[in-house]
């Protein structure tokens, strides 16, 4: 099998309408950083007793009988026999093949190494991303290639198979008119998400986005529905409001939970009606809209507290999505970037190359801020850089393992000293001394728990055994 075997992901369905699912280890080649637009491709391990990789001329992935699989990265850095994946006991484990550059895992050098769920092997400049089972469906190709450009609709690219899978369905729910509730933390691409809904329904209207935290509370319904010239003392002339301007298409209502209650009754005679009454009009106008609603609140604890109406909120979330925050989604880190990267250098974009160490280090950072943290980063690098490779000294503090400025030094500001040395040697002890995992676990970047276990004389080699 070679690249040119592969094919995108398709939903199949059981006998009773739902889709069937089975876990399988994969393992994720999610960057090249001499290349970072090249695609990235989801590999399935289900059967394999072995994998190889090396450095070829082209990409490929062949399958070799009985149960090996050959894996070929266009990388200068490789050598031709690099490294080799196998089944031990049960468990996966990596092994350099004595190559020039080195094997690492999780950012270190290793000549073997069992792998645990979600460790980063590197590979000259290649970024590999192991799972140890995820859900998958039983027809699923053993390889899935992703690009940024190819996506169902731009900000929709994923290697993750229950991703793929809740796209695949918002592709379909986006050609019809039900409204839809985007859920996520701040950053994650709510708006990102609902321009692709827009772009999947193929309504002929335009996409009018509004923040409703930052609407007047006196001018909430006029923004909104529109008014009269001469309906209060400000209105000069006559207004169609931002529900009409989107007839045809589509209406963004972002961080709808912010949407006070007289503007939410009004909100739902709209949905309920499919008319509007602009301030000062005698007679209700008639719109065909679609309403796409993104909250990073609560919603239903707001209902159940009373501060939003549970009939509107069960009008807007006719169909729901909610999008992974980037620190749940590492496989995908560089597809988002990828897409970015093209948004912020242009033309330029295809001269764009990473230093592996910038590459693993941004690979090691969670994102609390997700997608809109990443877009600065990079928006900096690319600056710094002019034209060259990003490198260290291009991204944030972090990178290099340096404290913020506004982070204290002092123990008793980053934990509490004690405690904190206590949940390190707990979360140690329970991922047997994998420092990536804790570090997820923790939310944390990677190297700031390697500045906690400096502090407090913890050797992750102590959990391993």
């Amino acid at each position: 099998m070679t690249s040119s075997d592969t094919k995108t992901l398709s939903p199949t369905r059981d006998a009773g309408g739902d889709r069937a699912a089975i876990r399988a280890p994969l393992l994720f080649l999610c960057l090249e950083s001499h290349r970072p637009f090249a695609s990235a491709a989801r590999l399935s391990l289900a059967g394999l007793d072995e994998i190889t990789f090396g450095r070829g001329a082209a990409r490929s992935f062949e399958r070799v009988p009985p149960r090996r699989l050959a894996v070929r990265v266009d990388d200068a850095w490789m050598s031709t026999n690099h490294a080799r994946l196998g089944k031990v006991l049960g468990r996966f484990t990596i092994e350099d093949s004595g190559s020039k550059n080195g094997t690492r895992v999780n950012g270190e050098p290793i000549t073997r190494a069992v792998l645990a769920d979600g460790d980063l092997i590197e590979l000259g400049r290649t970024f590999f991303v192991f799972r140890e089972g995820l859900e998958v469906a039983p027809d699923d190709p053993p390889v899935v290639e992703v690009s940024s450009d190819g996506a169902k609709a731009p900000g929709l690219a994923t290697l993750l198979p229950s991703l793929d899978r809740a796209y695949e369905t918002l592709a379909v729910i986006a050609r019809a008119t039900l409204p839809i509730l985007v859920m996520g933390e701040t950053g994650t691409g709510k708006e990102v998400t609902a321009r692709a809904i827009h772009a999947l329904s193929g309504r002929p209207g335009a996409y009018v986005a509004v923040n409703c935290g930052a609407l007047p509370e006196s001018l909430v319904e006029a923004e909104l529905f529109g008014h009269r010239r001469g309906a209060f003392s400000d209105a000069k002339e006559d207004r169609p409001g931002l529900v009409r301007a989107a007839d045809r298409g589509t209406l963004f209502l972002d961080e709808i939970g912010e949407l006070r209650p007289p503007a939410q009754a009004a909100l739902l005679r709209v949905l309920e009606e499919r008319e509007v009454r602009p301030i000062g009009a005698t007679s209700p106008v008639k719109v065909d809209v679609r309403f796409v609603s993104a909250t990073n609140r609560g919603l239903e604890r707001m209902v159940e507290a009373g501060t939003f109406r549970a009939d509107l909120f069960h009008r807007l979330a006719g169909h729901r999505i909610e999008l992974l925050p980037l620190r749940e989604r590492r496989e995908d880190l560089w597809l988002v970037a990828a897409s970015l990267i093209e948004r912020h250098a242009g033309a330029e974009a295809a001269r764009v190359r990473l230093h592996p160490s910038a590459a693993r280090a941004m690979f090691e950072h969670v994102f609390p801020g997700n997608a809109r943290e990443l877009e600065k980063v990079l928006g900096a690098a690319l600056a710094l850089a002019a034209g060259g490779e990003v490198t260290l000294d291009h991204l944030p503090p972090w990178a290099r393992g340096e404290a913020p400025a506004d982070e204290p030094a002092s123990a008793a500001n980053d934990g509490a000293g004690e405690p904190l040395r206590e949940e390190l040697v707990r979360l140690f002890r329970e991922h047997k001394g994998n420092v990536s995992a804790v570090a997820r676990v923790m939310g944390k970047a990677r190297m700031q728990v390697q500045r906690w276990m400096k502090r407090y004389g913890i050797e992750p080699e102590a959990f391993k055994k």
